[in-house]
C-alpha cells in the first residue's frame, strides 16, 4: 500500500493489499478498499462504502455521503462501488436512505466529473455518466446505458439496457432499453440506439427485429398491451428482443417516455424510400436527430 502521510483513515476500515490513498484523503469507519484501488487526493470516502478492485475515485469526490432524504432518520445504510469503475473529481454517490438499504454502482462503469448518485439508485455494470449527470432517488439503470453531460431524472426512473439519454435531457418517466431519448422535459423516445447495438456486438438479425419492435411500440399507434402480443407473434424472439418485451411487462411507477412524433423526425437511411413519402414509416433513427419539417 502507498498512504500518503496526511490521509486520514478510520481503525474500522479496511485497506486490501496494492491501495493507494493520496493526500488529505478521508476513509470512514466500515469502509473496505479493494485491492489495487486509489483514491485521490481530498477525496472522501464515508462510512459504510465497499469499493472493489482496481477502482480509481479521483480528487474530491465523496462515496458513501448520507442520503439527501428528508425521511432519513440514521441507522445503517450502505454504498457498493464495483470493481473497475472510475469515479471522476467533484462526484458524488450517497448511501441507502433506510435500515439495510443498499446504494450500488456496478462494475467498469464511468461517472465523470460532478456526476451525482443519490440514495439508492441501482446502476448496473459499464454504464457511462457524462459530466454533471445527476440521478434522483431510487433510480434503475440497466448495464452499458450512456448518459449525457447535465441529464436529469426524477426518482423511480427506470433506465433499460444500451438505452442512450441526450446531454441535457430532463427524464421524468422510464427510458426503453435500446433506446435513445432526448430534450427538456418531458424527454421523448428519437429512435433506437443503433450505433450502440452494433458497437455492443448485437448481430444484424437481432437489429432487425427491434427495428420492428419500435415501429410496434412507438410508430403505429397501438396500446402497450396490444404492441406486446404482436411482437410475441410476429417478430423473431432473439434476446434482445425478449429483454424489450420483458422490460416493458415490468411495474413502472413513472410510466414510460412517449415517442416523439413521427411527423417531426427526419429518416436516416430510408433503404431508398423518399424521407417525405407517405410510406416511409420511420424504422429506427441513426443518429438521434430531429428536425422541424
Amino acid at each position: 500500500m502507498l498512504i500518503h502521510r496526511s490521509a486520514i483513515v478510520d481503525p474500522q476500515a479496511r485497506l486490501l493489499e496494492g491501495v493507494r490513498l493520496g493526500a488529505f484523503c478521508v476513509i470512514g469507519p466500515g469502509v473496505v478498499i479493494g485491492a489495487g484501488s486509489e483514491i485521490g487526493s481530498h477525496a472522501v470516502v464515508e462510512r459504510d462504502t465497499l469499493i472493489g478492485e482496481g477502482c480509481h475515485v479521483y480528487s474530491h469526490a465523496v462515496i458513501g455521503g448520507d442520503p439527501q432524504d428528508l425521511s432519513w432518520r440514521g441507522g445503517p445504510s450502505f454504498c457498493e462501488i464495483g470493481a473497475g469503475t472510475v469515479i471522476r473529481e467533484y462526484a458524488t454517490v450517497n448511501r441507502g436512505s433506510h435500515g439495510e438499504a443498499v446504494t450500488r454502482v456496478g462494475r467498469q462503469c464511468l461517472l465523470m466529473a460532478g456526476v451525482h448518485v443519490a440514495h439508492d439508485c441501482q446502476v448496473g455494470d459499464r454504464v457511462i455518466m457524462a459530466n454533471l449527470a445527476t440521478l434522483a432517488g431510487h433510480v434503475i439503470v440497466e448495464e452499458r446505458a450512456m448518459i449525457g453531460g447535465l441529464a436529469a431524472f426524477h426518482q423511480f426512473v427506470r433506465v433499460g439496457r444500451l438505452a442512450m439519454v441526450g446531454g441535457t435531457a430532463g427524464v421524468m418517466q422510464d427510458v426503453p432499453p435500446y433506446c435513445m431519448v432526448q430534450g427538456a422535459p418531458p424527454a421523448t423516445v428519437r429512435g433506437l440506439n443503433l450505433v450502440g447495438l452494433k458497437r455492443a456486438g448485437v448481430d444484424e438479425r437481432s437489429i432487425t427485429a427491434l427495428k420492428h419492435c419500435f415501429r410496434l411500440m412507438f410508430r403505429r399507434g397501438m396500446t402497450r398491451e396490444n404492441a406486446l402480443a404482436e411482437i410475441a407473434s410476429s417478430v423473431e424472439q432473439t434476446p434482445e428482443v425478449a429483454h424489450f418485451a420483458a422490460w416493458f411487462k415490468a411495474p413502472s411507477q413513472r410510466g414510460v417516455c412517449r415517442g416523439e412524433p413521427a411527423g417531426v423526425l427526419r429518416v436516416i437511411g430510408g433503404e431508398g424510400r423518399g424521407e417525405g413519402s407517405a410510406e416511409a414509416e420511420p424504422p429506427a433513427i441513426e443518429r438521434g436527430q430531429a428536425t422541424s419539417e
